[in-house]
């Protein structure tokens, strides 16, 4: 069975349907590359192509689409899937579900994560950008208006987003594949003018390349990279379409669609067609080119919209796997669980891929800046694959050095090419990526360090039950459901509550919320129920990092293990911590705390975040040293 928005399919019936949908969500950055890539590998190389030399640099682009994508990605990193997800932090989870105290694992992830966020403010910039420049080919005087047009594109397109894509979605699809069909006619226009350029599929030019060229032949594969920028995607969106259609899709028309639209291109330089304008639109006859810019244009925001929507549900990842602070999360369509909207991204890369845009003003200039922080990615995604082969899929040492060492060969060429593109604004999507990994790395210790303070307060069962009797405290009627970190004794949310209200409820539920390293849990598995004494119950509430917490629709399950809740008379406590400076000179380094304190205050209100109804919800406040 497979899933479409939320939605189970028949395999044998809609293999195709989610193939089609695959095109229109997975492949938009890599399928938009041809615009800007082989015109960048050019002027890296030089600016002044031979034939030979154009069948090097050909050669060097059709292999590594085969090596790194077909062969690494769709062959051997979409089998590492987190019961059908996939993405650098499900597979994080995956291995942390074998061994628990991973920090080095744990620390390549979130590093992953970030440059995954770094690299994903440019990717919009230069798709958009190099789209609309074919506007100079069809009125060089409009040259000017190139970058307000760009800007106005991805404004639009970022000020949408909270309404949702499910009204459009279902075009992305059919829209993508007439692109690739376009592409794909167009590079075989270019390859009936010159066949030749077909011997660049003997790998042997590339290498001859690479080999003869010396520091310009290294160079070069920097540009060469960004033929396969978007090949995470692939692995990362795994979960939503399941990895046969993504592999349908790819080996049935976009990887036949890039590698005739590059032959084609290199074919036109072969034949002696200038390297001034954008190569690819050359491609096109003059009575069909602005049809293509618009196509282009068109294909390029469909593949910023899968950018922008794969940072909401990684983000959603880390929020519900203790990576981010809580944000507020929208649902903008009840029919799939994937159609969310999160404004806090939302602006924060619409603000930062505008000003990237602005600052850069061409698509030559940001591909410059563009692929270090995904050949990084690349890079990590390589270790932990090697990493899973050893502890998942059992295999052997030689084996597991033969395969992933090969592609971490592969990786290392790539990411040193791109450290050149460093000084030359490839600083940006490394600054912002570091700047993402403080603050993730920062919530997780600062939640660590706060889950361990509250432990260290909580009493024995025995101890407490034994003050209430003392004590004489008075029963009322009614539920109180608490919510806490606390999975053992009594959390200290129920001690502060009776101390301040000299009273406690008749039926009492301390309730932990827990996020499992699996994307989804069973109905019958989320909620595991153990009574403490007398109408006083523990709940423990298990979810999966997909999922979204709903704490009135779960406790409806505690019927079914003997806890039986009027849930027309339940009060949520729930907690309010502020975070202080502590005295005793131990704990989290002062830096730290001020950034943990500061993300605590902004999160989104827990009850929010559990769905709990507000007008039975009361915050305990408690100032807690860290």
């Amino acid at each position: 069975m497979l899933k479409l928005d939320g939605k189970i399919l028949p395999h044998d019936k809609n293999l195709d349907l989610l193939a089609l949908a695959a095109i229109g969500i997975v492949f938009g950055d890599i399928g938009t590359s041809p615009l800007y890539t082989l015109k960048t590998v050019i002027d890296l190389s030089g600016g002044k192509p031979t034939p030979e030399n154009v069948l090097g640099l050909l050669s060097l682009l059709i292999w590594t689409l085969l090596v790194t994508v077909s062969l690494k990605y769709v062959t051997f990193v979409m089998r590492a899937d987190n019961d059908g997800e996939g993405g650098i932090m499900a597979l994080m989870s995956l291995l942390r579900m074998h061994r628990h105290h991973r920090p080095l694992i744990i620390a390549l992830g979130l590093l992953g994560a970030s440059l995954i966020y770094g690299d994903g403010a440019i990717t919009p910039a230069i798709s958009v950008l190099s789209a609309v420049e074919g506007l100079k080919m069809t009125a060089p005087n409009v040259a000017t208006f190139v970058l307000p047009i760009s800007v106005a594109i991805l404004l639009t397109l970022f000020a949408v987003q909270s309404q949702g894509t499910a009204r459009i979605g279902w075009v992305f699809g059919p829209i993508m594949t007439v692109w690739f069909l376009t592409i794909g006619i167009l590079g075989l226009w270019g390859i009936a003018q010159h066949p030749s350029v077909l011997f660049a599929l003997n790998p042997w030019h590339g290498l001859h390349y690479l080999f003869t060229n010396g520091p310009k032949g290294f160079l070069v594969l920097g540009g060469v990279f960004l033929a396969v920028t978007g090949a995470e995607a692939l692995y990362a969106d795994m979960g939503q379409f399941g990895a046969a259609p993504i592999r349908l899709a790819w080996y049935g028309l976009v990887f036949p669609s890039l590698i005739l639209n590059y032959i084609g291109q290199a074919a036109l330089l072969m034949s002696g067609g200038p390297i001034s304008d954008n190569i690819f639109y050359q491609l096109c006859p003059q009575p069909f080119l602005l049809a293509l810019i618009i196509l282009a244009t068109i294909a390029t925001v469909i593949a910023s919209q899968s950018i922008i929507t794969g940072a909401y549900s990684m983000t959603r990842q880390a929020i519900q796997l203790g990576f981010c602070p809580r944000l507020k999360v929208t649902q903008t369509s009840s029919e799939g669980y994937g159609q969310i909207y999160i404004g806090a991204v939302n602006w924060v890369l619409m603000f930062i891929t505008l000003g990237i845009t602005i600052s850069f003003g061409s698509s030559d200039h940001l591909a410059a800046a563009y692929g270090i922080a995904v050949s990084l990615t690349m890079l990590l995604t390589t270790v932990l694959l090697f990493v899973a082969a050893r502890e998942i899929w059992k295999w052997p040492l030689p084996v597991c050095i033969a395969v992933t060492g090969t592609f971490f060969c592969i990786d290392v060429a790539f990411f040193s090419a791109n450290l050149l593109k460093v000084l030359d604004g490839g600083w940006v999507p490394l600054v912002l990526a570091i700047g993402i990994y403080i603050l993730m790395w920062t919530w997780r210790c600062g939640s660590v360090a706060l889950t361990k303070r509250i432990y260290s307060m909580a009493v024995p069962l025995n101890d407490f039950i034994a003050q209430l009797k003392t004590a004489a405290v008075p029963r009322v009627p009614g539920t109180a459901v608490f919510i806490t970190k606390a999975t053992e004794k009594i959390p200290p949310i129920i001690i502060f509550q009776v101390a301040f209200n000299k009273a406690l409820h008749e039926h009492v539920v301390a309730l932990s919320v827990v996020t499992l390293h699996t994307p989804l849990v069973d109905d019958d598995k989320k909620l595991s129920v153990e009574c403490l004494a007398p109408n006083f119950w523990r709940l423990i509430a298990h979810y999966g990092f997909m999922e979204k917490p709903d704490i009135p629709a779960l406790l409806r399950l505690a019927g079914k293990h003997e806890c039986r809740l009027d849930l027309g008379d339940v009060t949520y406590y729930v907690p309010h911590e502020t975070i202080i400076h502590t005295t005793s000179g131990v704990g989290l380094p002062l830096w730290q705390e001020k950034i943990y304190a500061f993300l605590l205050r902004n999160s989104e209100q827990i009850d929010e975040f559990l769905n709990l109804p507000r007008e039975r919800v009361i915050e305990i406040g408690k100032q807690i040293e860290i």
